[in-house]
């Protein structure tokens, strides 16, 4: 009788609970933080239950239901989304902010410069007040221009002299002559090659289209920048960043362990393979903004953007008394060219008398103010400091959301690191996609990157392209280069290869250590005692 005795005393041992069990553990805190985060408090047990259905997180007594871990998991990943379009949302306003500043500079430059036509050009009399429409069509073109719209400056502007040439040639022979369209055609031919109002033309273009273009540029450039954080910042989270996020910041709740604040190296892998796509702009993004830089600098590079504006109506005036003054010159060389004009009556033309002003302006005396300057001074400044505020957002997103949702994780041996409240191991990962490889947190597949951030990607190129062209005063439109990203993903892999393996992720505590080991040689040792009975039973039936 004594071996079934011990028998059945051994078997109850092993029926048992462990030190780990906690089953009448109270779940009221965890059901007070559920409902307060919207949900129903009726999907919470009233005490804890066994974690085998956890799914995310570690498994284990728990008060979660596997409903309760698919709610909090969704609500992760929802704030994360809402953090990073919050954060999206500020970037879009500075970048806005930056434009509306810039664009009512440069258009109040632009429309001081024509309200001083009149004040400059009236010396000329009949010449100005008889074709101030010309005037106005090119401040017309060039706010045109500037507004976006395609229109070849370079053009524009050589027509403008053309058309220039045509009326002042015009006013400066004898009423009585009557020139056709073709003659006057012939006249305005003459603009390059003989060059009736001097260098001012070719002078004051490549000023202008300069000015323009880079000017053009910069606000467009802000609002390709403006466009892509909006895009970007809308691009939904995968499903393996759910889990990631579910396990970063609402398993301590289920695990029973509320005041541990995640690890802050635990959050900077989440983030970063959570944010790998978004970080892979930082190249292309640092690049446009030090381009921008660049552009905005050269507005105070001599001649300075608000010089070539505002003397815009002085070049004009000086080429005019230019051709004036040497027009006997240039009718003569017309008259070779283009032939004498028939004159019914009187014969050939004679050119008219000249009407000499005195103390004529040119383009010398212009000085701007200097208010003007320092204005232009702070606008730059302005811009390139809060330009360089900006320049490694995308890397320092991840960190930055840290700092927001998983605040206080600085205890490095009381943090919660996915399983317990201990050290957190595992090194932190580099930015981007690539360097996700072996990320313990988040698993990527970085063969296979983000299709709609590769684009933004590749607008970020073409932008700065186009910006560093306009330093030049070239305004070079780009084709969309977005046939050639591919999601293959070549040059990512070492080898093309690019290997699953994960390290080893977290320590446990001593006393953790203890209760496992414990636990496991409970279990395989209850185990043996239970085949007991039946080989004794076997051996007394022989």
């Amino acid at each position: 009788m004594r071996l079934p005795v011990l028998l059945c005393v051994l078997v109850s041992l092993c029926a048992a609970p462990g030190p780990v069990a906690g089953a009448d553990r109270s779940c009221s805190d965890l059901r007070q933080f559920y409902t307060g985060k919207g949900f129903t408090s009726e999907r919470v047990p009233q005490t804890e239950i066994s974690g085998e259905h956890l799914r995310m997180c570690p498994q284990g007594p728990t008060c979660c239901t596997s409903a309760m871990e698919e709610d909090l998991a969704g609500l992760s990943t929802k704030e994360t989304e809402g953090l990073i379009r919050e954060a999206g949302r500020s970037l879009q306003a500075v970048f806005n902010g930056l434009h509306r500043s810039f664009d009512m500079y440069f258009t109040e430059l632009h429309s001081r410069s024509e309200r001083s036509l009149q004040e400059v050009l009236s010396p000329l009399g009949p010449l100005y007040s008889q074709n101030s429409r010309l005037y106005g069509d090119l401040y017309t073109d060039l706010r045109q221009y500037y507004r976006g719209s395609a229109l070849n400056l370079d053009e524009n502007l050589s027509e403008f002299w053309s058309r220039l040439l045509e009326r002042t040639f015009k006013a400066s022979v004898s009423t009585d002559v009557s020139l056709s369209e073709d003659y006057l055609e012939c006249v305005a031919k003459q603009q390059e090659t003989l060059r009736p109002f001097g260098d001012v033309p070719r002078d004051m273009k490549a000023k202008v289209i300069r000015a323009f273009v880079t000017a053009r540029s910069f606000v467009q450039g802000l609002l390709v920048s403006t466009d892509v954080v909006r895009k970007v910042s809308q691009v939904s989270l995968s499903p393996e960043c759910e889990r990631a996020l579910m396990k970063l910041l609402y398993c301590p709740h289920c695990r029973g362990m509320a005041s541990a604040k995640p690890c802050s190296s635990y959050c900077a892998n989440v983030m970063k393979g959570c944010l790998a796509n978004q970080a892979d702009l930082n190249p292309e993004w640092q690049n446009l903004i030090d381009t921008m830089i660049q552009v905005a600098s050269s507005f105070s590079t001599e001649p300075s953007l608000d010089v070539v504006l505002s003397s815009i109506p002085v070049r004009i005036y000086e080429a005019v008394h230019y051709l004036q003054e040497n027009m006997d010159t240039f009718t003569a060389k017309v008259y070779q060219t283009c032939g004498t004009p028939g004159e019914p009556g009187t014969g050939s033309p004679t050119p008219h008398e000249q009407k000499k002003k005195s103390g004529s302006l040119t383009a010398s005396e212009y000085k701007p103010s200097p208010t003007a300057g320092l204005r232009l001074e702070m606008q730059v400044s302005d811009l390139s400091s809060k330009l360089r505020e900006m320049r490694q957002y995308w890397i320092q997103l991840s960190l930055a959301l840290c700092g927001k949702l998983a605040p206080g994780g600085n205890s490095q041996d009381k943090c919660w690191n996915g399983i317990t409240k201990a050290r957190y191991l595992p090194e932190v990962m580099g930015d981007g996609l690539a360097n996700q490889i072996n990320n313990p947190e988040v698993e990527l597949d970085i063969t296979k990157p983000d299709m709609t951030i590769r684009q933004q990607i590749m607008q970020l190129k073409i932008m700065s392209n186009r910006l560093k062209n306009a330093l030049d005063g070239n305004d070079v439109d780009f084709q969309d280069a977005s046939d050639d990203i591919s999601g293959s993903g070549s040059g990512m892999c070492v080898g093309g290869q690019c290997p699953r393996s994960r390290p080893g992720l977290y320590a446990y505590s001593p006393d953790n250590n203890r209760v496992r080991g414990a636990a496991a040689f409970q279990s395989g040792f209850c185990s043996l005692l239970l085949l007991l009975p039946v080989t004794l039973l076997l051996l007394l039936q022989r």
